[in-house]
């Protein structure tokens, strides 16, 4: 299964593994899920999860980083003609319309378009 993974959900597992966004993203380092990306989505990682705030360690989210690029899958995303409130989250639509996952994965569902495919982690868990 290949999945567009919004940064909200890598956030929400550095923050707490133990939940369902940890399941998730376990399910990626163990190869058992794909993460479709592109340069803006793969800068957007890279850029909040080294956000100072955050205090994540760098060794941690370098190593997720060089995961994702090693095992992802690159995809050259057109764009597509559909207004963003926010252009970082219309990355994640344009990687996905550009690809062959099958869901993006997010926390924030309101900032995209109501289609059956952009799921939340807990349904995600229930197609799984």
């Amino acid at each position: 299964m290949k999945i567009v993974l919004d940064t909200n959900i890598i956030v929400s597992t550095f923050i707490n593994p133990k939940g369902i966004p940890g399941e998730i993203l376990s399910l990626v380092l163990t190869k058992k899920i794909t993460v479709c990306y592109d340069n803006k989505i793969l800068s957007e990682y890279t850029e909040v999860l080294k956000k100072s705030k955050f205090n994540f360690n760098n060794v941690l989210v370098d190593d997720f980083l060089n995961f994702i690029k090693e095992n992802g899958e690159y995809i050259i995303a057109e764009s597509q003609k559909i207004k963003f409130n926010d252009k970082d989250d219309k990355a994640f639509y344009d990687v996905y319309k550009s690809s062959s996952a099958d869901y993006i994965v997010t926390g924030n569902k309101k900032h995209f378009p109501q289609e059956k495919y952009i799921i939340t982690p807990k349904e995600y868990k229930e197609v799984i």
